[in-house]
C-alpha cells in the first residue's frame, strides 16, 4: 500500500509542478511581467508554503529549536540541487540584473541572519521584525519591478492565444495544492517503507524529511527549466531562499525566539560560499551550463556528508 502512496505522491508533484508552471507562465505574460519576478513572489511562495507551515507550528508550540538549521539547510539543497539539477538538464541562461540584484540580496539575507545570531546566541523577536520588515521591503521592489516592466509594455496587445486569467489562478492553486498533497504522500510513503527496513528515525529525518519540504522547489523548478521557463526555475531558487530567511524564519522568531548554535553558523558559511560560487560560474558566460550544475550536485552531496558525520 506505502508503495502505491509513494507513486501516487510523485504523480501528484509532477503534475501539479506541470499546472503550477503553466499557470505561472501565463500569469506572468496575462500580466506584462517578468518571469523572473512570477518566479520570485507567486512561485517561491507556493513551493516554500511545506517550509512555512512546519515551523510556524513548531514556534507556535515552542519547539522551533531547528527552525534555522531546517531553513538554512533547504535554502543549500535550493541552490545546490534545484539549480544544479534544473542545470544540467537545460543550460540555464541568467541575466545581469539578477546577478547584480536578486542573488546578492539572497546572499545578503544570509548574512544578515549569520550577524544577528552571532551578536547574542539566539534570533529574538526583534531580529524577526526585522527580518520581516527586510521581506516587506523585497515585496515592494518586486511590484515596483513588476510595474516599471508592465508600463514598458503597455503598447503591446496581450496575445489572445494567451490563457485567461482565471485559468491562469485555476492552474496556479490547483497545481499548488497537487504539489503540497503530493509532497505529504511522499515523505510519509517513504519514511514507513524505510522504518519497515530497520532505517533509524535520525537518518530518515536527515534524508527523507529533508527532503520532502524542498520537493516543491525541485520538481517545480525541474519541469521550468524543461519547459524552457529558465526564469521561472532559477527565480523559484532565489525567491524561496529569501522567503525562507525573511519571512520563515521571521515569523518563527517573533512568536518565539530561535536558538542560533556553533552549526548554524558554519552552515551559513557554507550557504554564503556556496552562492559565492555559483554567482562566480554564472557570471562566467551568463550561463549555468551542465557540468557547472553537475558540479553543485557533486558539492551538496560533499556537504550532506559532512552534516552526517559531524
Amino acid at each position: 500500500m506505502q508503495y502505491l502512496l509513494l507513486i501516487a505522491g510523485f504523480i501528484l508533484l509532477i503534475k501539479g509542478a506541470d499546472f503550477f508552471v503553466d499557470g505561472s507562465s501565463g500569469l506572468a505574460k496575462r500580466l506584462r511581467v517578468p518571469t523572473m519576478i512570477i518566479g520570485l513572489t507567486v512561485v517561491a511562495m507556493g513551493t516554500s508554503l511545506p517550509e512555512t507551515s512546519v515551523s510556524v507550528m513548531a514556534a507556535l508550540q515552542g519547539k522551533n529549536d531547528l527552525a534555522i538549521s531546517n531553513a538554512v539547510g533547504s535554502n543549500i539543497f535550493n541552490l545546490m540541487i534545484v539549480c544544479g539539477v534544473s542545470a544540467i538538464i537545460v543550460p540555464m541562461l541568467i541575466k545581469k540584473k539578477t546577478l547584480k540584484r536578486e542573488l546578492p540580496f539572497s546572499i545578503l539575507c544570509a548574512a544578515v541572519l549569520m550577524l544577528f545570531g552571532l551578536t547574542g546566541g539566539i534570533v529574538g523577536r526583534i531580529e524577526g521584525v526585522l527580518l520581516l520588515a527586510l521581506f516587506i521591503g523585497f515585496l515592494l521592489y518586486t511590484v515596483f519591478e513588476a510595474r516599471r516592466a508592465r508600463n514598458a509594455d503597455d503598447e503591446e496587445p496581450v496575445d489572445d492565444k494567451i490563457m485567461p486569467m482565471w485559468q491562469c489562478i485555476v492552474f496556479i492553486v490547483c497545481g499548488a495544492a497537487a504539489i503540497a498533497f503530493g509532497g505529504r504522500m511522499v515523505v510519509n510513503s517513504a519514511s514507513e517503507i524505510a522504518k519497515s527496513f530497520g532505517i533509524s528515525d535520525n537518518v530518515i529525518g536527515l534524508t527523507i524529511v529533508a527532503l520532502g519540504t524542498s520537493l516543491p522547489e525541485l520538481f517545480t523548478s525541474i519541469v521550468a527549466a524543461k519547459h524552457g521557463e529558465t526564469d521561472i526555475a532559477l527565480g523559484n531558487v532565489i525567491g524561496s531562499n529569501i522567503f525562507n530567511i525573511l519571512f520563515v524564519l521571521g515569523i518563527a522568531a517573533t512568536i518565539s525566539p530561535v536558538s542560533f548554535l556553533t552549526a548554524n553558523l558554519i552552515d551559513c558559511i557554507a550557504l554564503i560560499a556556496m552562492s559565492l560560487i555559483v554567482m562566480i560560474f554564472c557570471w562566467t558566460k551568463l550561463t549555468l551550463d551542465r557540468w557547472e550544475g553537475a558540479a553543485m550536485a557533486a558539492a551538496y552531496t560533499a556537504y550532506i556528508v559532512y552534516i552526517t558525520l559531524r
